[in-house]
């Protein structure tokens, strides 16, 4: 019985050496950090990723300004698609994602707004309507600036995936 309590002892030490012989712990590498620990990363999008100019709440304006000046110079038109925004540079276009419903449209920015602190974009009724949000009156939205070559061919209104 002493044999084979020796040769299981040798069988074990046998095995238990060769799960060492792997390398150092790295046990260390594998905890997981809170997420306070993560690296925060570089707010410079990867080329090939394609991050969001604006992410944030929009509102609608229309009938009440229905005619009057824009800061571009241009009558409103409550039906046009065109949009306010505080910083855009005027004749900027900008497509506007309803998050909600995944609706886009393009707009061009004609005048400055919104007035009201917390709000991203002011929208005409008609992009409003074409973005299925006119009878809510706010929206969270995403705004991605467009090059003008490509206005064309986003202008209508789509249905995102």
């Amino acid at each position: 019985m002493r044999s084979i309590t020796a040769r299981g002892l040798a069988l074990f030490l046998c095995v238990a050496s060769l799960g060492a012989a792997q390398g150092p712990n790295n046990s260390g590498a594998l905890r997981r950090s809170s997420p306070t620990e993560i690296p925060i990363a570089s707010k410079e999008p990867h080329p090939s990723q394609k991050a969001p100019y604006q992410v944030g709440t929009a509102s609608w304006y229309g009938e009440q300004f229905d005619g009057k000046e824009t800061a571009s110079g241009q009558a409103f038109d409550m039906y046009d698609l065109t949009a306010a925004h505080p910083t855009l540079p005027l004749g900027t276009y900008v497509k506007v994602t309803n998050l909600r419903n995944r609706k886009a449209v393009v707009v061009r920015i004609n005048d400055r707004g919104p007035v009201v602190e917390g709000r991203i974009i002011d929208l005409s009724y008609g992009a409003a309507e074409a973005l299925g949000f006119e009878h809510r009156g706010l929206q969270k939205v995403r705004i991605d600036v467009v090059k003008n070559q490509t206005v064309a061919s986003l202008r209508p209104v789509a249905q995102l995936p």
